[in-house]
């Protein structure tokens, strides 16, 4: 059976995607091939390496890409999981079904707490949601409900 292509689109690529795109490969990996990529590229967030590897996942090897180098990927499904990249999202050549899962900003949850360990758990919490999400994949993508 063909793994599924499916990428996650965020705005600059750094950390909702990425932690989507290690999820993904972790724990569903045999049935995705997973890809994420920005609107525009911010460079790897930090923050969001150092939570995933709390959670077992490294991603500290993926890189912000731009979405306009994957357009050749014959995609199954294109996840925007931002606002911004929903909107913005360029159209894919095919039958890319684009689905959109918002998920908060890390980033902007920080900037609202002064203590370093809250600014963590602003990542972990999405970390977490994004992984409840991934888990229900592919199943909530084809139009079944996130258990």
């Amino acid at each position: 059976m063909r793994k599924l292509n499916v990428l996650f689109l965020c705005t600059g690529n750094s950390c909702r995607s990425q932690m989507a795109e290690g999820w993904a490969r972790a724990l569903k990996g045999d049935v995705i091939e997973a890809y994420s990529a920005g609107i525009e590229t911010h460079g790897l967030n930090p923050n969001a390496v150092k939570v995933m590897a709390e959670a077992g996942v490294d991603i500290s090897g993926h890189a912000s890409k731009n979405v306009d180098t994957l357009l050749g990927v014959p995609f199954d499904y294109v996840v925007t999981v931002c606002g911004h990249a929903n909107e913005n999202c360029p159209l894919f050549p095919g039958t890319a079904k684009v689905v959109h899962v918002g998920f908060d900003d890390p980033p902007a949850l920080a900037r609202q707490v002064e203590d370093d360990e809250a600014k963590l758990d602003c990542y972990r919490r999405v970390r977490d949601e994004i992984r409840a999400f991934v888990e229900s994949l592919p199943g909530v993508l084809n139009g079944g409900k996130m258990e």
